[in-house]
C-alpha cells in the first residue's frame, strides 16, 4: 500500500487505521529507510498521536483532505517546531526550531503525518545525495547507484515505498533529477504558489518547495494542501491556488506540446534517454495532442547563468553562519575572526565552500556587472524564451536528465559534469516556472524520466498532461525490487 492513493482508498473504507499506516511507516523507515540512507531522523511518538487524532477525526465524519493520515516525510531543509533541521550539514548540527514552516504547518491542517526528516545535499547544493554528513542516500533500483539530489532522500522514500508521499525543493532540479532516477513524479510549482516561509534558503530567487508521489493525481492533492498566498513569505504570489483535480480529465485533444529544438539534439544526451522521451510524447500525440517544434535559443547559457546566479544567492544567504547566533561554534578560539573562520571552515563542506567561494567572487567590486548583473539580464532573455514559446504550445515536453542514476562516486571529483547535467532542469527555476518529471521508460532497468514545463501559474494543464500520460501508460506502477 505504498502509494498515497491506495492509502487513501483503505483508510476511506476502514481497512486500516492511521495509526496501523503510521506504525507500518515507522518499521520501514528503521530499516529500508536506514539502509537506504533516505531517512534520517524520526518523529515517532509525536507521529503516533497525530495519527491516532487523524483516526479520531475520521471516525467522527471530519476528514480534512486527501492525505488525512497518510505518512509523509520533510526534506531536511524545512523547519518544524521543536525539531532537528541539519541542512545534512556540520554547521547545523546542533539547531532545533523554535517555529513550523508553513509546509509543516499547512501538511498538518490538511490532516498528514509527519514522520520526520529525508537524506539531502548538504543546503540542497549537489545533484547526487553524497554531499551529506549523513553519508549518501541510495537508488532503490540499484542501491549502487545515486539517487538524485538534492532531494534525493525525499525521492528514494517514495520510490521504495517507504511513504505515498514526500515534500523537496526544488533550485535547480531538485525535485525533478531524482524524481526522474528513482522513477517517481516530482513536481517543482510556480515560483511563489507555495511559501518558503520556514524553508531554509540556498538561493531565493530560485528556491521552492513541491512534492514527491506516484501519479500526477496525487501531485495535484499534495499542491492543493500546500499551495497558497502566505504573507510571511514577501514572494508569496497573492493569486489563489484553484482546485487542480477537475482539471484531470484525461483528455488531451486540442492541446499542443512543443518540442524544443535544443533538447532533441546529439548534445551529451544518452540516445536511449532522447528515444524514451520521444516515445512519451508519440503516446501523447496518439491521444489526440498536437506536437510542434519551439525554439529556446538561450538554453547554451542556462547552465553558467545558473550558477552565477544561484551561487551568488548563496554566498549571500550563508553569511548568516558565522557561529555567533546559532549552530555551530567553534571552541578554543581567541578573537571573533578566529571563530568565524574555524566555525565556518569546520561546518561547511566542500561542495558548499566551493560555491559560497563562486558566489563570493562573482559578487565582488569589479566582477559584479560583469558576472552577476550579466547573468541577470540573460536571465531576462530565457524568460522571453519560454513566453515566446507558450505562444505556439500549452506545454513543452523533453528530458529530464541527459542519463539514467549513474554510479555513487562516479562524479564526486568532477563537479563540472554534475553541473552540466542540469541542462534541462534549471531554465524553469530561471524563469519561474511550473515543471513536472514523470516516469516514461527504462534503461537496462533503470528510470527514465519524462520533463513537461508549463506557463507560470498553470499547474492545471500541466497536471492534465502527465495525469493523461499515466492512464495511457504504466511506468508509473512499475517498482524498485523489494518495494
Amino acid at each position: 500500500m505504498e502509494s498515497l492513493e491506495a492509502q487513501r482508498a483503505a483508510l476511506e473504507a476502514s481497512e486500516i487505521s492511521s495509526v496501523e499506516l503510521v506504525t507500518e511507516a515507522l518499521a520501514r523507515s528503521e530499516d529500508s529507510g536506514k539502509d537506504l540512507g533516505a531517512v534520517i531522523g524520526l518523529r515517532a511518538e509525536a507521529a503516533l498521536a497525530e495519527a491516532a487524532e487523524s483516526d479520531a477525526r475520521r471516525r467522527g465524519g471530519d476528514s480534512r483532505s486527501p492525505l488525512e493520515g497518510a505518512p509523509v516525510l520533510l526534506k531536511d531543509n524545512m523547519v518544524m517546531q521543536g525539531e532537528p533541521t541539519t541542512c545534512a550539514s556540520r554547521i547545523l548540527e546542533p539547531f532545533v526550531s523554535p517555529y513550523d514552516g508553513a509546509a509543516a504547518e499547512r501538511l498538518q491542517a490538511a490532516g498528514a503525518i509527519i514522520l520526520g526528516r529525508a537524506n539531502m545535499d548538504e543546503f540542497a547544493m549537489g545533484a547526487t545525495t553524497e554531499n551529506s554528513i549523513f553519508g549518501p542516500a541510495h537508488n532503490p533500483w540499484d542501491p549502487a547507484r545515486t539517487c538524485g539530489g538534492s532531494s534525493g532522500g525525499s525521492a528514494a522514500a517514495v520510490a521504495a515505498g517507504i511513504t505515498g508521499f514526500a515534500l523537496g525543493s526544488d533550485t535547480g532540479g531538485s525535485i525533478r533529477q531524482p524524481a526522474s532516477f528513482c522513477g517517481v513524479v516530482g513536481m517543482k510549482p510556480t515560483y511563489g504558489r507555495v511559501s518558503r516561509w520556514g524553508l531554509v534558503a540556498f538561493a531565493s530567487s530560485l528556491d521552492q518547495i513541491g512534492p514527491f508521489t506516484h501519479t500526477a493525481r496525487e501531485a495535484a492533492w499534495v499542491l492543493e494542501a500546500i499551495g497558497g498566498h502566505d504573507p510571511r513569505d514577501s514572494t508569496s504570489l497573492p493569486e489563489a491556488l484553484p482546485s487542480l483535480e477537475p482539471a484531470l480529465t484525461g483528455d488531451v485533444a486540442g492541446l499542443t506540446i512543443g518540442l524544443p529544438k535544443e533538447y532533441f539534439v546529439d548534445d551529451g544526451a544518452d540516445p536511449a534517454v532522447i528515444s524514451a522521451v520521444r516515445q512519451g510524447v508519440d503516446t501523447l500525440e496518439r491521444a489526440g495532442a498536437k506536437v510542434v517544434e519551439v525554439t529556446l535559443p538561450h538554453t547554451p547559457y542556462v547552465v553558467s547563468t545558473y550558477y552565477l546566479v544561484a551561487t551568488a544567492e548563496a554566498s549571500s544567504n550563508l553569511a548568516r553562519y558565522d557561529g555567533a547566533r546559532y549552530g555551530r561554534r567553534a571552541e578554543g578560539v581567541e578573537d571573533l575572526d578566529a571563530m568565524y573562520r574555524r566555525s565556518r571552515s569546520e561546518g561547511f563542506g566542500a561542495e558548499v565552500k566551493r560555491r559560497i567561494l563562486l558566489g563570493t567572487y562573482v559578487l565582488s567590486a569589479g566582477y559584479f556587472d560583469a558576472y552577476y548583473r550579466k547573468a541577470q539580464q540573460v536571465r531576462t532573455l530565457v524568460r522571453g524564451d519560454f513566453e515566446q514559446a507558450f505562444e505556439r504550445c500549452d506545454v513543452i515536453a523533453g528530458p529530464t536528465y541527459p542519463e539514467v542514476a549513474f554510479p555513487i562516486g562516479a562524479k564526486l571529483d568532477d563537479p563540472v559534469s554534475l553541473y552540466l547535467g542540469d541542462i534541462y532542469t534549471v531554465s524553469a527555476n530561471l524563469a519561474g516556472l511550473p515543471g513536472i518529471s514523470l516516469p516514461c521508460g527504462e534503461i537496462d532497468g533503470l528510470p527514465v524520466g519524462m520533463q513537461l514545463l508549463g506557463r507560470a501559474l498553470d499547474e492545471a494543464t500541466l497536471l492534465r498532461v502527465a495525469d493523461a500520460f499515466q492512464r495511457l501508460t504504466d511506468h508509473h506502477e512499475r517498482r524498485p525490487p523489494g518495494a
